[in-house]
């Protein structure tokens, strides 16, 4: 079972290091849209500080678990955030978005995953 969740913290720590770059940088589209959504720079670059500090914490959390259970929750918390950013904007309804809109919903089942086998 340590194997699982050790898989599934590097996956979503990767994840994590992926989607909080360009936020903390505001470089690429994501910050872009993110922006025109509504998000000042401050809260934009504030989230990819926090998603970086959960793919910290997963790391971290391979050789002290107690800190990766919180950074998985922690992870889950921002990203039912972003769900919730998505349905406020409409992304589910829409066929564009609704592909990108999903990957909070399935990055939060992989987030409880990691707790669930770890805890």
């Amino acid at each position: 079972m340590m194997i699982f969740a050790a898989v599934l913290s590097v996956l979503l720590a990767i994840v994590a290091l992926a989607a909080g770059l360009p936020k903390v940088r505001l470089t690429g589209d994501i910050p872009a849209q993110l922006q025109a959504g509504g998000l000042s720079a401050t809260l934009v670059r504030f989230i990819g500080l926090a998603e970086l500090a959960a793919a910290g914490g997963l790391i971290t959390g391979l050789f002290w678990p107690p800190i990766g259970i919180a950074a998985a929750a922690g992870f889950a918390l921002l990203l039912i955030g972003a769900v919730g950013f998505h349905a406020k904007a409409g992304d589910y309804a829409d066929a564009k978005t609704r592909g990108g809109a999903m990957a909070p919903i399935v990055l939060t089942v992989v987030a409880g995953a990691v707790l669930a086998v770890t805890a």
